[in-house]
Formats: structure tokens, C-alpha cells, sequence
């Protein structure tokens, strides 16, 4: 018997061999068959002066993109947003952007360098692919609706009439402007003119702020000598900063300030001299989660270990806008299916957010609110 045993091995082996190989062959075929990932393109300024403002956007991204992607994908298909940094120069914003284009995206998503964004627009006519969801609110690229640009978010002139509605209705109607002393800054001119017409609002000063802030001390008192019951402050980074803090103690007036000034970053910089500071918001409040969509945000960001803030919540909820309309789009979406999905999408909503597209609409939201500064360093609505 042990001899038999013996001479039926190889016989034996052989047969195990072959089951296994077939037990196998479902598994290999399944990996054949994967889907293969829905790439979208991003140029962000991850690195240079924007770094510590573009950053926690990006942490806001990757949450999302985790999220969806640990539930499966979309149809199946992994979402890979391939982000590169433009570091804040123009000429390499168009330069990664031709490489991702001729790499075959679905998709670009989230730009928010606007002198990069300018010479990226050519780009989308060229070669016909969708930009979605950038991050700021600039109305130098809004102007004209771009039949390849969707916005996601509000103007920053539905900003400044959110700004002077409110003033107008608490009565207070003398109002100084300091500007930031760049084509963005001077943009906006014409567009508070407008606004302040539309609610019988003055204007006794506009005054010019450099960016960098390096002639704060005369801007400060350019505007205190208009004696304006309120103060828009229509600026970013250092303007607001070395602004602010030129202003002299005890004789301020009420600030409003833009969306783009309430970062994290900027915020800690400022510390007390915040306090009291208005801010606009272009995306909803994310320390209460009280819809859909802040929950679902309060439990990616709590699960990662991180606070609740503005920045992460706009970068949260654009990828969320992005998921939502590569579902929408199909499996195997394509630049086309994308640019065809937005453009017939009137109502999609979030989950306490909404948005309207269409075919000769491109912008997206004008959900405009005014929060303010604390004692404690925290917004408040």
C-alpha cells in the first residue's frame, strides 16, 4: 500500500496543481478586469506665499477623494486627482497644465492661482476639457462666461453686495474701501461703485493698499480721515495684515473683510487685532454640523485628527461637486460626458448646498454669508 501511495503522488500533485490554478483563474481575471482609474488634473500653489493658505484646501480634497474611493470609487473606478504645484508662477501653471492635458484627463479641478488660471483658459478651448471648482472668487475670470469654466462657489462681487446689503440694512451708510493695489484689487473698483449705487450707500474714501502692506500707516489714516462708519477691506494676505495692524487702538470702525482674507494661516497671523473683524463665507459654516454635508465633513475631519475649518470645508466640498458629477457623467467619463453632465445639471444639491448649471450658465452658487471674529480667535456666526 505505502508503495502505491508512493507512485500516486506525482499524479496527485499534479491534479492539486490544476485546481489550484483554476481556483485561481477568477481572481487573475478579476484584476485583468479592474477598472482603470477616472484621472483629474489640478494645478495647486502648494509651495511660494499661497503654501500656507492652499494647503489645508488640499488636506479638505484628500478627504473626500479618501472617503469615495475607500467605498469603491465611482462605478467601480478609483478617483485619482493627480495635483501638481504651480508654486504660484503663471508660466508653470500653463506649463503642468499642457503636460496633464496631453497625459488624458477627464477632467481639471480646483485652480486657485489667478494670474496661472488667466493663461490656462486658452488651454481649455484648445483642447475642449472642463476646469471645475476653483478657489477664489475672482470676477477678472467671470466677467465673460468661459463655456469650459464652472465655478462652484460665489463671486467676489456677490461678496462685496453681501457686504454693503448688510450695512445698509443696519443703517450704516459712509463707508471707506481699501483696496489691494493690483489688477485683482482694482477690478473690484467698478464693482463696489455698482453695489454702493444699488443700496444708496457713499463712498468718502478708496484708498489703495499695497500688497505687502508696506504703506499701511498712510492707508490707515487715508481712511480714518474719511470719518466712515464702516471700513470694506477688499484684500488679501499681507494688505489685510499690515492694514490691520496699522490701524490705531481704540478708534476702530467696524472691518468687513472677504472670504479670501479668513484663512486659518491669515488668521492666527492677526491674532487679537481679529477681534471683532467681519468676514464673508462662500461656503457653509463648518463647526456646526447641522446638514448633510457639514456631517458628513465633521466626521472626515474629526476621523483624520483635524479642526474644522473654512479652508478644509471649501476643499471638502468641491470634491464632493467633482464626485458628484463624475457620477453623473457615467462610467469611463470622459472630458466630453464631464462638459456635457454640467452643462445639464439646473439643481444639484449637496445636502444643504446648491448648485445650478447650464448651458449658458456657469456659475455655479451665489451662497454668500457674514460671519465674525471672536474674543477667542473663532468665527461665529
Amino acid at each position: 500500500m505505502l508503495g502505491t501511495r508512493r507512485q500516486d503522488q506525482p499524479a496527485l500533485l499534479a491534479r492539486r496543481s490544476l485546481l489550484a490554478a483554476a481556483c485561481a483563474l477568477p481572481f487573475a481575471r478579476a484584476r485583468a478586469a479592474a477598472p482603470a482609474p477616472i484621472r483629474i488634473g489640478q494645478c495647486l500653489p502648494l509651495t511660494g506665499p499661497l503654501g500656507p493658505v492652499v494647503r489645508p484646501i488640499a488636506e479638505g480634497q484628500k478627504l473626500m477623494i479618501d472617503a469615495v474611493n475607500a467605498q469603491g470609487g465611482v462605478h467601480g473606478a478609483p478617483v485619482e486627482l493627480v495635483t501638481l504645484d504651480d508654486a504660484a508662477q503663471p508660466a508653470r501653471t500653463a506649463e503642468l497644465t499642457q503636460k496633464l492635458l496631453d497625459e488624458g484627463v477627464a477632467s481639471l479641478f480646483g485652480y486657485a492661482f489667478v494670474p496661472g488660471l488667466v493663461r490656462t483658459l486658452p488651454l481649455l478651448d484648445e483642447r475642449r476639457v472642463p476646469l471645475l471648482g476653483i478657489y477664489n472668487g475672482a470676477d477678472i475670470v467671470r466677467k465673460e462666461p468661459h463655456p469650459w469654466l464652472f465655478t462652484t462657489t460665489a463671486s467676489l462681487r456677490d461678496e462685496i453686495a453681501a457686504m454693503v446689503r448688510t450695512l445698509a440694512t443696519l443703517n450704516t451708510r459712509k463707508l471707506a474701501v481699501a483696496y489691494q493695489n493690483n489688477e485683482l484689487g482694482r477690478f473690484m473698483l467698478p464693482q463696489i461703485d455698482a453695489v454702493a449705487a444699488e443700496h444708496q450707500v457713499a463712498l468718502a474714501a478708496k484708498v489703495a493698499v499695497e500688497p505687502d502692506g508696506s504703506n499701511a500707516l498712510a492707508a490707515t489714516a487715508a481712511v480714518a480721515k474719511a470719518e466712515p462708519q464702516a471700513v470694506l477691506l477688499l484684500a488679501g494676505g499681507a494688505a489685510v495684515l499690515g492694514f490691520m495692524k496699522a490701524l490705531p487702538p481704540g478708534a476702530r470702525v467696524p472691518v468687513y473683510a472677504l472670504s479670501l482674507a479668513g484663512t486659518s494661516a491669515l488668521l492666527e497671523q492677526l491674532g487679537p487685532v481679529a477681534r471683532g473683524m467681519a468676514f464673508t463665507q462662500v461656503v457653509p459654516y463648518p463647526m456646526r454640523q447641522v446638514t448633510p454635508l457639514t456631517r458628513r465633513f465633521g466626521a472626515a475631519v474629526s476621523a483624520a485628527g483635524l479642526a474644522p475649518t473654512y479652508d478644509r470645508m471649501w476643499g471638502y466640498l468641491n470634491a464632493s461637486v467633482l464626485v458628484e458629477v463624475l457620477r453623473r457623467a457615467g462610467p469611463k467619463p470622459t472630458a466630453a460626458a464631464v462638459q456635457a453632465t454640467l452643462e445639464k445639471l439646473p439643481d444639484l444639491d449637496l445636502g444643504g448646498y446648491r448648485l445650478a448649471w447650464g448651458e449658458h450658465r456657469r456659475h455655479g452658487s451665489s451662497f454668500v454669508e457674514i460671519t465674525m471674529v471672536d474674543a477667542g480667535g473663532k468665527f461665529i456666526r
